[in-house]
């Protein structure tokens, strides 16, 4: 792991560790870090010691200020350089993690940094950050997931408001609308995600697995099937599995 450049990948107790690393640049989104992020998550799916995964931002001023720009929209034409954002299905890969993963945002959170975020179980934000979703004022649409997963966390209302007026959200705001699930002191944010991933990692992991299985696949079924999807996912973690 210590050959990524924008990204810095730790373990320690169980709980792995993923900071996007491109201070300088409010930790744009780039396509190497898309690379990098690709192959962390899957060290994460394939390490059975990894209960819980902690996403963070280094530096002071941002989670994730979107995506890279001089990549995603300048030359090469901006059709070819925006297909290079497809060539791995990152969010795919996320969505493939079995083990809860714990987004710690901070100052700005835009663009891919939101819509990172929304792959996450769990997002706690300091009581600075800022969230907003720019694409369509830069004449795109949000292509990375956004617009499919924003809605579904926050309601169809809120997510067209949000993407139709380019207007940016306060974490007191973000917390109203359930972007995220705790607002807590700049200084406690990193503190407060160690300590719900210490409470997580204290539970059986089959468990836990279990759970996150239910809630997420269950989502997209009819209440009937999620109900059976449930009863095999209690019998199989109640064996260990």
């Amino acid at each position: 792991m210590s050959a990524f450049e924008v990204i810095i990948y730790e373990k320690q107790d169980g709980v792995a560790y993923i900071t996007l690393n491109r201070p300088k640049a409010l930790n744009a989104y780039s396509v190497k870090m898309r690379d990098e992020l690709y192959e962390a998550l899957g060290a994460v799916i394939d390490d059975a010691e990894v209960q819980v995964v902690i996403l963070k931002g280094a530096g002071e001023k941002a989670f994730c200020a979107g995506a890279d720009l001089t990549e995603f929209l300048t030359a090469p034409p901006p059709v070819f350089a925006r297909q290079a954002r497809f060539e791995r299905d990152i969010w795919g890969r996320f969505l493939s993690v079995k083990q809860p993963v714990i987004a710690a945002m901070h100052g700005y959170v835009l663009g891919s940094g939101i819509e990172m975020s929304l792959f996450c179980d769990i997002r706690l934000a300091s009581d600075d950050a800022q969230f907003g979703l720019p694409e369509p004022g830069l004449g795109i649409i949000p292509a990375a997931g956004g617009s499919q997963t924003l809605p579904r966390v926050i309601g169809r209302a809120a997510a067209l408001d949000m993407l139709l007026s380019g207007r940016w959200l306060k974490a007191p705001e973000a917390l109203k609308l359930k972007l995220v699930n705790r607002v807590v002191p700049r200084a406690q944010l990193y503190p407060e995600a160690e300590k719900l991933a210490k409470k997580i990692k204290s539970y059986s992991p089959a468990a836990v697995r279990a759970v996150k299985q239910a809630v997420t696949r269950g989502l997209d079924l009819p209440l009937r099937e999620g109900l059976e999807l449930e009863k095999r996912l209690a019998q199989g973690s109640s064996q260990g599995t």
